[in-house]
């Protein structure tokens, strides 16, 4: 009796050998050959559930954000309804602390979303999914301190549009020095700017 193969688990399997295949050696070196080779396939296999590589790289790299999202989504939900007893400062910090490499599976993580969207650059299958992330990282943010200024943590007076801004490139611009220099930027460093960027808010500065 034929093995029954079920294509969506296959699909993430062969993802999951892209973003091994990535995290070793680098996204260029990610050739349907190598995948299948860390897949543990025929590079027919891999062909028949990706139309090309183009496809591949983009169900993977969406694969990659809906990993990250579903995390923060856990403390946004967390925090946008909260249940009376919830520290709002520290789930906000929570929230914001999953998109820094602050352990080895989030620095692996924003190594490699940091060479997909590098990536994204110069193949525009890309570009729509990396456009799509940080547009829902901006409505996310933009939420979180919607929501704060409502409970009275943040001035009345806030412009919301630009410190969402403002928080979303120090986010960006911590991830990327962490990701590239961790020793000059540990975890510890990378909390402390985080917390000091909330307590200006706070502060209306």
């Amino acid at each position: 009796m034929p093995k029954i193969v079920d294509p969506a688990a296959r699909r993430k399997v062969v993802a999951q050998a892209v973003l091994d295949v990535a995290a070793r050696h680098g996204l260029e070196h990610a050739s349907l050959r190598n995948v299948a080779d860390e897949a543990g396939l025929a590079v027919g296999s891999v062909r028949h559930y990706f139309a090309d590589h183009d496809e591949l790289m983009t169900f993977t790299m969406r694969e990659l954000g809906q990993r990250i999202g579903d995390r923060i989504r856990t403390h946004a939900e967390r925090l946008l309804a909260p249940d009376g007893h919830t520290d709002r400062r520290a789930a906000t910090q929570e929230l914001l602390a999953e998109l820094l490499p602050l352990d080895e599976a989030r620095r692996r993580e924003s190594a490699l979303w940091l060479a997909f969207t590098t990536a994204a650059h110069t193949r525009p299958e890309l570009q729509p999914c990396a456009a799509e992330m940080q547009a829902n990282l901006h409505i996310l943010i933009s939420r979180v301190l919607h929501e704060a200024r409502c409970a009275g943590g943040l001035p009345g007076d806030m412009d919301i549009e630009l410190e969402s801004t403002r928080l979303a490139a120090l986010l960006d611009g911590l991830t990327l020095q962490a990701t590239l220099l961790p020793d000059r930027y540990p975890p510890k460093l990378l909390w402390q700017v985080l917390q000091r960027h909330l307590d200006t808010l706070r502060a209306g500065g």
